[in-house]
């Protein structure tokens, strides 16, 4: 019998493992904000098929939040540590990915 092949995935993400523990993301955004709408399309093609999901969180509909941040959105969490803001930073949440797959 001849070896058997291996055969890499062609998504760039690996498959998480079934003892993984899907995570949400935070992402703080506003309405009419290109740069947040850019993240998380950004964001969703690189977490698609990994269990994990993106929820947006508009700062202006919290006067708590709109104080915390102002201006500075997006800025994209897991909980209360910050993986990327402004714009997405691809090898934070490639090495957040990579932690949590």
């Amino acid at each position: 019998m001849g070896e058997a092949e291996v055969v890499e995935p062609t998504s760039r993400q690996q498959p998480r493992s079934k003892d993984a523990k899907a995570s949400t993301l935070t992402l703080y955004t506003r309405a009419g904000c290109p740069l947040c709408e850019d993240m998380a399309e950004h964001v969703r093609v690189l977490i698609a098929g990994t269990g994990h999901r993106v929820i947006p969180v508009d700062v202006d509909a919290d006067p708590a939040l709109k104080a915390e941040f102002g201006w500075e959105v997006p800025l994209l969490f897991d909980g209360s540590t910050e993986i990327c803001r402004h714009e997405l930073n691809l090898p934070a949440l490639q090495e957040w990915l990579r932690a949590h797959s």
